[in-house]
């Protein structure tokens, strides 16, 4: 079964001010979603499904999707308030998305094999597209999935604070836990998190691998999802109904926990590029004209 991947576009990007799943990063109107689709196509998947907004498709289509489309089967899943398990409603008043694992959800009737999945504003490097594609190609039993590991200090801005997923493995590079950090600052040599505002910072290690949302799941982690999506509508979204998210490290810590899934951590040494905020855009436009220079790019992706 051919590997599917995943693009999470759902989002607004609240932080940057905008949506920066459709801000231009080089000269000929290419988007971030451009350079992984590319990247994903060289490494062997040959189709995309990008999860949206049901009010940008026209937009999204416009200005990424067509191009792509044009080169890989490209379909669209649609990230919605009401598509939730049957027997449950949507708290008076909500308005805010329901997370990284419903994101997925979403997709799941365009998923029938394994299938990898990134962030639509972040740039992973071709190196981990290959690793995911290899992985999912590779046989193995239906519960041993995968993580692409970054180093912290190859992850962050010097414009604000970004969320990470810090990763403990076993000796034998298992999966162990992913603790998300919602505020994480620099430098890169000394890393700091908050959990109270900023009123204290605690140190972290600059070369913990850390997850950017990019796995590679088998196909029965969607059953997962839906299974402790129940116990999450039922638990947490009472504690805080207008802003409880069902975040995919929260589902991969359950499966751990219970046993009954392992997860690779993949290490890589590609370096992420992003626009978590607006003042990232130059900088990743920079690294983007280097290695365009280098010739791993060529200026127009898709000619």
């Amino acid at each position: 079964m051919e590997p599917v991947l995943v693009i999470m576009a759902a989002g607004m990007g609240s932080r940057f001010g905008g949506l920066k799943q459709m801000t231009a990063v080089d000269d000929a109107g290419q988007v971030i979603l451009d350079y992984s689709a590319y990247d994903a196509i060289r490494a062997g998947f040959k189709k995309i499904v990008c999860v949206i907004k049901r009010e940008h498709e026209a937009d999204f289509r416009a200005r990424v999707g067509d191009r792509i489309a044009a080169k890989c089967e490209l379909r669209y899943a649609f990230q919605e308030l009401s598509d939730l398990p049957a027997g449950y409603a949507v708290p008076e008043g909500r308005e805010k998305p329901w997370g990284t694992a419903h994101a997925v959800r979403a997709a799941r009737h365009e998923i029938d094999g394994p299938f990898a999945v990134i962030n639509a504003d972040d740039f992973y490097g071709r190196g981990a597209f290959d690793a995911l594609y290899r992985f999912l190609s590779s046989d193995g039993d239906g519960h041993t999935h995968c993580l692409i590991a970054y180093k912290l200090r190859n992850t962050l801005t010097e414009n604000g604070t970004v969320a990470r997923g810090v990763c403990t493995a076993d000796d034998a590079g298992h999966l162990l836990t992913v603790t998300e950090h919602t505020a994480i600052r620099g430098p890169a040599d000394a890393p700091a998190y908050t959990e109270d505002g900023g009123a204290t910072w605690l140190p972290l290690d600059p070369d913990a691998p850390v997850s950017l949302n990019t796995w590679g799941f088998r196909r029965s982690f969607l059953d997962a999802i839906e299974a402790g999506m129940a116990g999450f509508l039922e638990k947490t979204v009472p504690q805080n109904p207008q802003k409880a998210e069902y975040f995919l490290p929260g589902v991969v810590n359950e499966r751990l926990a219970a046993g009954t899934d392992r997860v690779a951590v993949v290490s890589t040494d590609e370096v992420w590029h992003g626009v978590t905020y607006r003042d990232d855009l130059p900088a990743l436009q920079a690294a983007l004209a280097d290695m365009r220079a280098a010739g791993k790019y060529p200026a127009r992706l898709w000619d």
